[in-house]
């Protein structure tokens, strides 16, 4: 017979066993920066982001630096969708991980949601200075407050949608804080096969007092967030942005010298050729679009980006893939774990 004593040691022992032996999980945490950048704005943005943290298994106790990538939303959403329960961004990540797809690495989401329809993360004067607020606070205080490896060899950048627009504008502006740049069907790369300005819906636009007012159609919202950002004019309430078409007579007419300088300063196709010196320390540059996209401006504007790129002598990787904007990233061996990761997991510095 087993004495009591010991038989209490020998269950202890094989629970303690089956502890250390428990796989690692990874952890999604929420922090809190309390901006002081986007208070320089005029419309009412909310000055305390979350930030949402992937850290990889094995991070909790270790003292391991890993590389970092971040993850840009789209318009209409938010970094708390990314990773709502029951999504796929935690467990592809885990997965890849697990699967030696890529190796341990951290992936950051910060809030850029606004009153408008959406982010555009470049500076504006009354919009908001977003692209401030992902270097001068987001990336620091990451760096901070992680075992990161804090050099832009170590630190990538992603979106899907207007996310893509920023991860591109933001790698090629500064490769000396992200150095790999993968754009999962980027906006905003050049201009489409519809004449802009036929897009949003004028009368709608004159005739609104707040955001709510634009709704009802894609695009008029957007079009009005976007002037926000490339249009600032702090003397035009209530939207504190110039338009690129006027109502005369009730019927809209293209103002071109207001499109002319938000093409300048918005799409990609006009801003690359100022940034080729800074583009060639990039250690990775790709973007991809899904072929069947209802709005067909967006892939003939990614079509004609690749070909710019080339033209300029810009080293990258493009891709056309058959489906919809957003039905191949996420699912099980979707483009994240097929395509993004692994580019990933080839350009940076583990």
């Amino acid at each position: 017979m087993v004495p009591r004593a010991f038989a209490i040691l020998l269950v202890a022992g094989l629970f303690a066993a089956r502890a250390l032996s428990a796989p690692a999980t990874s952890v999604v945490e929420t922090k809190y920066i309390e901006s002081t950048v986007l208070g320089d704005n005029k419309v009412g943005l909310k000055l305390q982001r979350s930030v949402k943290i992937y850290l990889p298994p094995g991070y909790a106790g270790g003292k391991t630096r890993y590389p970092v990538v971040y993850l840009l939303h789209n318009i209409n959403w938010s970094n708390d969708r990314i990773f709502a329960p029951g999504t796929a961004a935690q467990p592809t990540f885990d997965r890849a991980i697990a699967n030696g797809v890529i190796k341990p690495f951290i992936v950051v989401a910060a809030d850029y949601t606004s009153p408008a329809a959406g982010p555009f993360y470049a500076n504006s004067t009354t919009a908001g200075r977003w692209e401030d607020f992902t270097l001068q606070e987001v990336v620091p205080f990451v760096d901070a407050n992680y075992r990161t490896l804090a050099g832009a060899g170590s630190r990538g950048i992603t979106g899907d949608g207007m996310g893509g627009f920023g991860a591109l504008h933001y790698a090629f502006r500064h490769p000396e804080v992200f150095s790999v740049v993968y754009a999962m069907h980027p906006v905003g790369t050049g201009s489409g096969l519809v004449p802009t300005y036929t897009r949003p819906d004028w009368t709608k636009v004159k005739n609104a007092r707040t955001f709510a007012d634009l709704a009802g159609d894609p695009y008029t919202a957007i079009f009005v967030a976007m002037a926000q950002t490339f249009l600032p004019n702090p003397d035009k309430p209530p939207f504190y942005c110039d338009q690129i078409a006027d109502l005369v007579d009730g019927q809209p007419r293209l103002n071109v010298a207001n499109l002319q300088r938000l093409k300048s300063r918005f799409m990609l196709e006009k801003t690359a050729a100022d940034y080729l010196e800074k583009s060639s320390r990039l250690r990775g540059i790709k973007f991809d679009w899904g072929r069947y996209d209802a709005n067909q401006d967006h892939i003939y504007a990614n079509q004609s980006f690749t070909r710019k790129l080339d033209e300029l002598g810009i080293e990258h990787e493009a891709d056309e893939f058959r489906g919809l904007p957003w039905d191949k990233y996420w699912i099980d061996d979707g483009r994240v774990y097929t395509d993004v990761l692994p580019f990933f997991a080839r350009k940076l510095a583990f």
